[in-house]
């Protein structure tokens, strides 16, 4: 059993960045948190800082390890795409939306279908905790993760690297960039590929043996040029895939109690269906600046299309009455954004402001399932044409007060437009049943405001609080049960965030806390219909979600460093009925109750070095909708990592090894009549690796 008192003395994670002799100041890092580049000290919220060199050191190679490093912030191990929960926000399943959104130079990936960007060619990731709605969207309600590629030089340089540990796990990476015409045009590529069998075998004659196989390939290359000084233009293109069998887990029976629910008992599938999900991304985005005296002028335009394909197994079980029987979902995403703005340079009053717009077309059918239902099998399949259209207008302005205040005021005004056109069918015993369809259109207007004081104390310390509202829009269900309005339409879900906190940075220490509280209204909930057969995304009336979170650094010499972070968090339901039962009082599903690491590591620019690294998270409730659609509390676990390396010339040979003690812990569930889904963390990984610098 997991005590929250064991990480009382924790800190943050690792904002260590190494140069030629030691390690460069604190005080040296600037963040881009206000859409321009500032001392994170003088930022007015909580940001976690992960470097080049934490991204190569711990091994981060997605957003699921970037999660591990931030206080309050869970990714699922579910089967139905990338779903995140922060600060007790979680996804809005039938907007696809996360409550955190991750930009990569100007790019912005939200959709849960597409929530897996490269980073290969990564300078620095900057997760700014809180609502970002006014300078980063509709969707930030939770948080945004900044991630800046590095810039190019004259001279060419670059990456090459692979991993290849147990269970047949390959990752391999490569970038390079350089001039083609000095300080005029330069040109980068960037290429990822992963692979692994996973852990799970499933013998059911005929079908792959490796259930929980993956693979993952990224590229992406650039070209940059800057005629003058001033201007430049960068024009970017990826094409990613990915393919994974089957989940990090099993289909167990839901009257089993959870905590008795072990990761062995998944270790040996049985089912007749394959399963599978496949992603398909191509993008493209081109970045314009222009740079004044006293402003500086930025345009993003993006362009990005999602195939994402899936089939599982109905039960995930063979020699049952549901053999043959299958869930299919397939879906096409194209989506336009369009981002303008104009920010201060050398002023005494910094301040940005813009125009946003997107497009999203989304077409997404056959989707649905085939099950027993009565006795008999039941077939039901949905196919939807759905768009949605933003306008938007934000600002932002930082007020120096004297000396030692300043005022941060913003806001965002935004327009957003969503269509939907529907026709579920279905069939029971073989016989047709009457087509439910539904087309509707909504528009919801906002305004998004925040506003933050902050006051410097001295060189080392500084203090602020904030207040400011999130916002995540309403939707459609993309199955209708009912040609209803009020059935298939779910209302924005907002938010009034309030945040007081402090950060000090010293010359070999670090310590920054926050404490927060989130008044949310109309929370997106996600709840099962017709038995099981339908799901559906509704509204409850009012929850509340606060907490502390803390994090810090200390070096303890230029080279041997201990880092760490814990988040406290209690979210609950306020007052929501969906139904059939209320949920006041009791605690929002997928949020654990504290996250924490704790790590320690000694770095050095040739000869050995290595790093020890902690990663917790407590209970968490799950939705039962096998048993009346309780909540369920599941245990949490603790995961201790480990690498060992020797750096000579531009080498760099290590070893590692992931869950050194082989724990074991729930990570995802979900239920319904006869069947639940149990993902799990990973078991033991090990294995060995080079880096090759050029």
């Amino acid at each position: 059993m997991l005590k929250n008192k064991i990480f009382v003395s924790l800190f943050v994670s690792s904002l260590l960045i190494a140069n030629e002799n030691q390690t460069i100041k604190l005080d040296d890092i600037t963040v881009s948190a206000n859409k321009m580049e500032e001392n994170i000290q003088d930022v007015p919220q909580s940001i976690t800082v992960i470097t080049q060199e934490d991204i190569e050191q711990k091994g981060i190679k997605n957003i699921s390890d970037i999660a591990k490093e931030v206080p309050n912030m869970n990714l699922l191990n579910a089967t139905n795409g990338a779903m995140v929960s922060f600060r007790g926000l979680n996804t809005s399943v039938f907007t696809n939306n996360n409550p955190v959104v991750i930009y990569v130079d100007g790019v912005p990936y939200y959709d849960r279908y597409d929530y897996n960007p490269s980073l290969a060619d990564v300078e620095q990731i900057e997760v700014l905790r809180g609502p970002q709605g006014t300078l980063y969207g509709k969707d930030a309600i939770g948080a945004v993760v900044n991630i800046v590629t590095k810039a190019p030089k004259n001279e060419w340089h670059g990456t090459l690297g692979a991993e290849y540990g147990n269970d047949n796990t390959l990752n391999t990476k490569l970038n390079t960039s350089g001039a083609i015409i000095d300080n005029k045009l330069f040109a980068g590529i960037n290429g990822s590929f992963n692979h692994t069998d996973g852990w799970i075998e499933n013998h059911y004659p005929g079908m792959n043996k490796h259930a929980n196989e993956k693979n993952d390939r990224k590229t992406s290359g650039f070209l940059l040029y800057k005629p003058t000084d001033n201007l430049s233009a960068k024009l970017t293109v990826a094409d990613n895939y990915q393919k994974k069998y089957f989940m990090d887990g099993f289909s167990s029976d839901p009257s089993l109690d959870i905590n008795s629910l072990k990761r062995k008992d998944a270790k040996n599938a049985n089912f007749d269906i394959p399963a599978w999900d496949k992603t398909k991304v191509k993008s493209q985005a081109l970045n314009l600046s222009y740079e004044l005296e006293k402003i500086k002028i930025d345009s993003t335009t993006t362009h990005k299309k999602t195939d994402y394909d899936s089939e599982f197994d109905t039960d995930n079980r063979a020699n049952t009455a549901s053999d043959g029987l299958k869930q299919f979902n397939y879906t096409e995403l194209d989506t336009y954004s369009q981002e303008l703005k104009i920010s201060s340079k050398n002023q005494d009053i910094k301040w940005v402001t813009g125009l946003y717009f997107d497009k999203e077309d989304r077409k997404q059918g056959p989707y649905g399932a085939e099950q027993l239902y009565f006795g008999a099998v039941y077939i039901g399949d949905a196919y939807s044409d759905s768009n949605s259209k933003t306008q938007a207008i934000f600002g932002q302005t930082m007020i120096p007060l004297g000396e030692n205040f300043e005022l941060t005021l913003g806001g965002r005004y935004q327009k957003i437009k969503k269509e939907i056109d529907v026709i579920a069918k279905s069939s029971w015993a073989g016989m047709p049943m009457p087509d439910v369809p539904y087309n509707a259109e909504k528009t919801w207007n906002t305004f998004l405001p925040k506003a933050a004081l902050s006051y410097k104390i001295n060189d080392n310390l500084t203090t602020y609080v904030s207040i400011s509202k999130g916002y995540m829009p309403g939707g459609f269900n993309y199955y209708p049960s009912t040609s209803k309005e009020q059935d298939n339409t779910f209302e924005p879900q907002k938010s009034v965030n309030y945040e007081v906190g402090t950060k000090y940075i010293g010359d070999d220490f670090s310590l920054n806390t926050s404490i927060f509280r989130m008044n949310i209204e109309d929370i997106h909930v996600y709840k099962q219909l017709m038995g099981g057969t339908v799901f559906a995304t509704s509204n409850a009336k009012k929850a509340h979600s606060q907490g502390i979170e803390v994090d810090g650094t200390y070096f303890l010499t230029d080279n041997l460093t201990i880092f760490g972070a814990v988040g406290l968090i209690q979210a609950k339901y306020d007052d929501y009925d969906n139904g059939t039962r209320k949920y006041d009082g009791e605690k929002i599903e997928n949020t654990p109750s504290y996250t924490a690491n704790l790590g320690i590591s000694y770095l050095a620019n040739n000869g050995i070095y290595g790093r020890l690294d902690f990663n917790a998270k407590g209970k968490t409730s799950y939705l039962d909708g096998a048993n009346n659609d309780r909540l369920i509390r599941a245990d949490g676990g603790i995961v201790s990592n480990a690498k060992i390396g020797y750096k000579f010339k531009d080498w760099d040979i290590y070893s590692y090894i992931n869950n050194i003690t082989n724990e074991d812990y729930v990570t995802s569930y979900m239920s319904k009549a006869g069947s639940s889904w149990v993902g799990f963390n990973d078991p033991r990984q090990f294995g060995i690796g080079a880096i090759y610098k050029f």
